[in-house]
């Protein structure tokens, strides 16, 4: 029995006679999955000798003959008949699959499972192939629970009480680091046994790192302060210049303007995130479906993937940055599986929510994303980057649709 994973082979179209429906059968399994079953006829098989010789034969080298210029017969002696028509088959069914999925009206999810049950020349080829599929989603009224959800969203207010707390924490922010800025540089002065005063490291001939009576009551005063009740100086002009980059801030007034729009942004991006997330929540909590494993595996993937973006940003490895903090990526997966199921939820009922209500992305707009996109990215595969924008762009759709419900 021959088994392939996945099918990557790029071969010619070729017209089928054979029946999909009647030829194949659907049997639903658990998990979201399907296993497809059916013959193949060997005259399907036969279209692709010539192509599958060629494949097979185009690296072999044979004396007497240039590379890429042996004869048919030559290679078919040289490569055997059960390897030849094993490519036969893969690449038969690398065109039937998709026949197969369309013609049975499937929406498939990754890439299929296949077994080749049966191969003998001319023969019929059998073969079964197991995929997950979109499982069937049953959803609640969303815009009905929406509309309740929105009743509840929190105020995007700015208070002035609101201003004049975050001006409190920039202020002790800035004390707290004025006195590790006086610590270190105090730090970096060490006395040596005569007396005198060295600026250096703390450690060499001539100095002393034994505790004295004011380095004890510096450490009982460091651990004594607290932000929270230090006396904050008066807020002036002068002041607020010191604050932000040279030019940033030139008075009180306009500190507290620029800091009431910096709120302003954070306080609405934050509670957009906390109403969509409350509002997803609550339709995915309602629904009811089968969560296929692949996505799971997907979105699980995807962090990988994004975790060893960020390392190598940082020139780091991944084996390396395991190892300091002492986990695997068993671990890792295992920690991350929770948030990798509810991502993979949001997803599958945002698509639905979109289907039912015809949400497609705008062409014009589409393009232009992923125009710009390639242009930042220009190794990036074109297609790949295409579903992804189309994506982002379906499920922001989704989500106003959702949040306009009243």
């Amino acid at each position: 029995m021959v088994t392939m994973s996945l099918f990557q082979l790029s071969v010619l179209n070729f017209e089928y006679t054979m029946d999909f429906v009647k030829q194949f059968t659907i049997e639903k399994q658990d998990g979201s999955q399907v296993q497809i079953t059916g013959e193949i006829p060997f005259t399907e098989l036969a279209k692709h000798r010539a192509s599958a010789i060629a494949a097979l034969g185009k690296d072999i080298e044979i004396d007497g003959f240039r590379k890429g210029h042996v004869p048919e017969k030559v290679l078919v002696e040289k490569l055997g008949e059960m390897r030849i028509l094993s490519e036969m088959a893969e690449r038969t069914l690398a065109k039937v699959y998709p026949e197969a999925v369309k013609e049975h009206n499937l929406e498939v999810i990754g890439y299929p499972q296949v077994s080749i049950t049966k191969l003998a020349p001319d023969n019929p080829m059998g073969f079964t192939a197991t995929v997950a599929v979109v499982p069937e989603i049953t959803l609640p009224d969303y815009k009905k629970t929406a509309a309740e959800v929105n009743k509840d969203k929190a105020s995007v207010e700015v208070t002035d009480a609101d201003v004049e707390d975050q001006i409190k924490d920039i202020m002790r922010q800035k004390i707290a680091y004025e006195r590790l800025q006086k610590k270190a540089a105090a730090g970096a002065k060490h006395v040596h046994e005569d007396g005198t005063v060295h600026d250096g490291p703390a450690h060499g001939e001539g100095t002393t790192d034994l505790p004295t009576p004011e380095s004890e009551a510096a450490k009982e005063e460091e651990e004594e302060f607290d932000p929270e009740k230090i006396e904050l100086p008066e807020l002036t002009d002068e002041y607020v210049k010191e604050l932000g980059q040279p030019g940033q801030f030139e008075t009180v007034a306009d500190f507290k303007a620029k800091l009431r729009e910096h709120l302003e942004i954070e306080k609405k991006r934050e509670v957009e995130a906390a109403h969509r997330a409350k509002l997803t929540d609550k339709i995915i909590e309602d629904s009811t479906f089968a969560l296929p494993q692949v996505l799971i595996d997907s979105e699980i993937n995807q962090m990988f993937a994004q975790m060893e973006e960020d390392l190598k940003r940082a020139n780091l490895k991944m084996d390396d940055y395991l190892s300091h903090i002492k986990k695997t990526k068993e671990n890792l997966i295992k920690e991350w599986t929770p948030a990798a199921e509810k991502r993979a939820r949001l997803q599958l009922v945002l698509n639905e929510i979109a289907k039912r209500e015809d949400v497609t992305p705008d062409k014009e707009q589409l393009d232009t994303q992923v125009k710009q996109l390639l242009e930042q990215y220009k190794d990036a595969d074109e297609a790949r980057v295409r579903v992804y924008v189309a994506s982002v762009m379906m499920n922001e759709a989704v989500m106003k649709m959702l949040e306009e419900q009243k």
